[in-house]
């Protein structure tokens, strides 16, 4: 008891944290599996039975939906991989690569649907794209005839994600550049005659791709499974695999459960089987390219390489910038007739007509994001904290528990998550989706602060506790001041994360609770363009506000003072 009471209740922290965000993944994939052979626990279903798996794999949709699945999953990780790389073997060294590392976390904080939505604008018939380029593409002044967004192999999902995924592996390629001196190599490869990019893609990037494998397993398996962009970006009939069953999910029959539980099983293993790929073509392109690495080639001038990786940060910062100003563009509209490129007509009316009940799903929204940001914050600090008191050094395995929700498909545990929830007596509460959005923003939160806070000097907290101070004290006044810029920035991540998280709020509130997410969503897939913007353009905004506070705040406390910014 003494040991708890003077700080060792920090070793309770690690299995408590582990215990809020394992435990419902764990219990969600057993209550999805016991259904998927016929198993429901308070129903007459109570024996083994194949007849899900029968009606599943009878379903006239399933071969379109694994189809635009597989493709739109695949191509995007592929893409955002490829576009990540080459921005960063372009960019290293470079005056742009600060500038391209302080646009990286707003970019990152933009929601899935916001994004989804503004590029929807974009690429559609008629969308900015074809509207400023209508003498060519619509010259009798009616828009094309092309299913984009919602063509059926879901090209446009997959593009949609690239634009979402890319600057996320691009976080972790810097986060992963902090792991070992990469500077210091790309120097030697350099002084060897090694052209930039060359010297990045053989000496950086070899030591650089362990650090990267989950993020890119966790791209993979959200673009396999990814909904609300799906909804939005995805074709229709059929719908990818994860809102055909999220449809199935929803429907008023028992009966549909049971087939919808069975996709769900079949939706984690297709993921499970794509990293089993992946991992598979890690080992045989290390293998052929060993001939290539160790050839002595220096590559060409680098200018190609440079131009593609330059040209690929310009176009991603663009399309980002476009499809959010097109939302607030389509929320101000009142008639914008094909083709023009602007509003012949402006009006207040959208924001007016959005605003019934604005201030309800605002409060529930804001409510979420920082609860769970708060709590994420709060175990991860503590986690850290317990870290560095009692010299853990984690293991790979840890970061693998970690990274668990962000591995398994939402739809694949969701529901039997759900089932816990009515178990335990909280389903269709606050407390249910405060958690739900617990599991999601605690992995960002803690991997955003890990590196800063492992990276802080010793000697700061070894000078408090000489000159007296407990370590509580040393805690509160020294070592979190000295990261309130990393904190801020893991805070806003955190709270964007909640912000774009839709199915997990569909399934833990049962459809009782409205938030931006699920409001931006439905509206897209409901057609209203207007309205849409309006919620798309706010639930984009709000991430971005707060990015701009984690900016400012620390300007504003330390601006008389320049020791407190070693963090930053």
């Amino acid at each position: 008891m003494r040991g708890i009471a003077a700080g060792g209740w920090l070793r309770l922290l690690p299995g408590l944290t582990l215990a809020l965000f394992l435990l419902p993944v764990l219990a969600g994939l057993a209550g999805t599996l016991l259904p998927a052979f016929g198993i429901l626990p308070g129903s007459s279903a109570t024996g083994f039975s194949l007849k899900p798996w029968v009606e599943l794999l009878s379903a006239p949709e399933l071969p379109g939906a694994l189809l635009a699945s597989v493709v739109s999953g695949l191509l995007a990780t592929m893409l955002s991989f490829a576009a990540a790389i080459a921005i960063a073997a372009a960019l290293h060294g470079t005056r742009f690569h600060a500038w391209l590392a302080r646009l990286l976390s707003p970019l990152l904080a933009l929601p899935h649907a916001a994004i989804a939505i503004g590029f929807a604008f974009l690429i559609a018939p008629s969308g900015w794209l074809v509207r400023a380029a209508a003498p060519l593409l619509a010259p009798s002044g009616q828009p094309p005839d092309f299913a984009a967004p919602g063509d059926s192999l879901g090209l446009a999902l997959a593009l949609g994600l690239m634009l979402k995924e890319t600057p996320f592996l691009l976080l972790a390629i810097l986060s992963g550049l902090g792991q070992f001196p990469a500077d210091r190599a790309l120097l030697s490869a350099r002084m060897l005659g090694y052209r930039p990019t060359t010297a990045w893609l053989k000496v950086v990037l070899p030591q650089l791709y362990p650090q990267l494998r989950l993020p890119i397993y966790a791209v993979l398996a959200f673009s396999l499974s990814v909904v609300d962009m799906g909804l939005i970006l995805g074709p229709s009939a059929p719908p990818a695999l994860a809102p055909l069953l999220l449809a199935w999910f929803n429907d008023a029959s028992l009966d549909s459960l049971f087939p919808a539980a069975a996709g769900a099983v079949l939706q984690a293993l297709l993921a499970g089987t794509a990293i089993l790929l992946w991992r598979g073509g890690e080992i045989a392109v290390a293998r052929l390219s060993r001939s290539w690495l160790a050839g002595g080639g220096r590559g060409g001038s680098g200018i190609v390489g440079s131009v593609i990786g330059f040209a690929a940060a310009c176009s991603l910062l663009l399309v980002a910038a476009l499809a959010i100003a097109g939302l607030g563009l389509w929320s101000f509209a009142w008639r914008w007739p094909f083709p023009a490129v602007l509003p012949v007509s402006w009006t207040l009316g959208n924001w007016a007509a959005g605003s019934l009940g604005l201030g309800r799903v605002l409060g529930t929204s804001l409510l979420l994001g920082l609860a769970s940001t708060g709590i994420a914050l709060a175990l991860s600090l503590g986690c850290l904290e317990n870290e560095r008191r009692h010299g853990l050094h984690p293991t790979a395995r840890v970061l693998w528990l970690i990274y668990l929700p962000l591995l398994v498909p939402q739809i694949s545990f969701l529901f039997g998550t759900a089932a816990l929830d009515a178990w335990l007596g909280i389903d269709a509460t606050l407390l249910a989706l405060i958690w739900s959005h617990l599991l999601f923003v605690l992995p960002y939160v803690f991997l955003m602060l890990a590196d800063p806070y492992r990276g802080l000097d010793e000697r700061y907290a070894r000078t408090g506790l000489c000159l007296g101070a407990g370590r509580a004290r040393v805690f509160f006044r020294l070592t979190l001041p000295l990261l309130l810029r990393p904190i801020l920035a893991a805070a806003a991540v955190g709270f964007s994360v909640s912000l774009s998280l839709y199915l997990p709020t569909l399934f833990a509130g049962a459809g009782r609770f409205e938030t931006l997410a699920t409001e931006a969503v439905a509206l897209a897939t409901g057609g209203d363009r207007r309205l849409a913007g309006v919620f798309g353009f706010l639930q984009a905004a709000m991430p971005l506000a707060g990015f701009a506070l984690a900016l400012l705040l620390p300007a504003l406390v330390y601006r008389n003072r320049r020791g407190p910014k070693v963090g930053g």
